[in-house]
């Protein structure tokens, strides 16, 4: 199936996906996590098994270190620091390892910018130092574990990675006219990001929603998340949990515009 472009062109720019008509069966996320082992390596372990970006979850909760990822993500878009500060420890002391902190921060200046990227790497940077003066051992967690190729095999598996999280390739007149602008979203975003296995597409996934909530205007790139976000495992149950993470954290407008979204991806679905 190949996807249309009309009024969705913009949207794919900015998110670097267009929503599919309809979500991918279960199927495109293959099954497996890995068990955490005790102790202080734990935490690393359960980001090991997170970061296997296969992974089929039927359950309707989000987990802890789930929960953790919106609303660090939501703060960084909106360049909140004390909040943002907050949501960082919580989501070390919820089992995000330092590593997978910094590789949604990372990723996220995709979404919101490098500016507000490089602000939000400053402050994890001072809460890792600050819990650390008060003896806090953080697992360090996980560097990707393959190299991320290059040249025209980079291209092929971001094309790849982009076909399946969109639900279908994206084509259209925008890329006739200017086809650079794919290229660059497919070598970098889905294949230099997307590439890097120290954190799954689940947990990408909710950062960019996460991040996309908490930015006006950006409502049909929220919509492609959310669809996306399914399309990569996560269940409709988990995205409303989503919507009362954000709520509860005390950003009413970004759970607004996410339930919203998600009510609109459900609707377009049945």
């Amino acid at each position: 199936m190949k996807k249309s472009l009309s009024a969705l062109c913009a949207s794919f720019l900015m998110s670097g996906m267009m929503p599919a008509e309809s979500l991918a069966k279960s199927g495109d996320a293959a099954a497996g996590t890995s068990a955490a082992a005790a102790s202080a390596a734990a935490a690393s372990a359960a980001g090991a098994a997170a970061s296997t970006n296969a992974t089929a979850d039927t359950s309707d909760t989000l987990n802890a270190r789930q929960q953790a990822i919106p609303p660090i993500a939501a703060f960084m878009a909106t360049s909140d620091m004390p909040r943002l500060n907050a949501a960082l420890n919580a989501g070390l002391d919820a089992g995000l390892t330092i590593n997978e902190s910094k590789e949604i921060l990372v990723q996220l200046y995709a979404y919101t910018g490098f500016p507000r990227s490089l602000n939000a790497l400053s402050e994890l940077m001072k809460v890792v130092d600050a819990r650390k003066q008060r003896g806090m051992q953080d697992p360090i967690g996980l560097e990707p574990s393959r190299a991320v190729a290059t040249g025209d095999a980079l291209l092929a598996a971001g094309k790849a990675n982009q076909t399946k999280i969109s639900g279908a390739p994206v084509q259209g007149p925008l890329f006739d006219f200017a086809p650079v602008i794919n290229q660059f979203l497919q070598a970098h975003l889905f294949g230099d990001i997307f590439e890097r296995d120290n954190l799954d597409w689940q947990s990408r996934e909710l950062a960019t929603v996460g991040a996309l909530a908490a930015t006006p205007g950006a409502e049909p790139q929220l919509l492609a998340h959310v669809r996306a976000s399914m399309r990569v495992g996560l269940s409709a149950g988990q995205m409303r949990q989503l919507t009362q993470v954000l709520a509860e954290q005390g950003d009413a407008q970004a759970a607004e515009r996410a339930k919203a979204a998600l009510a609109q991806a459900l609707a377009s679905k049945s």
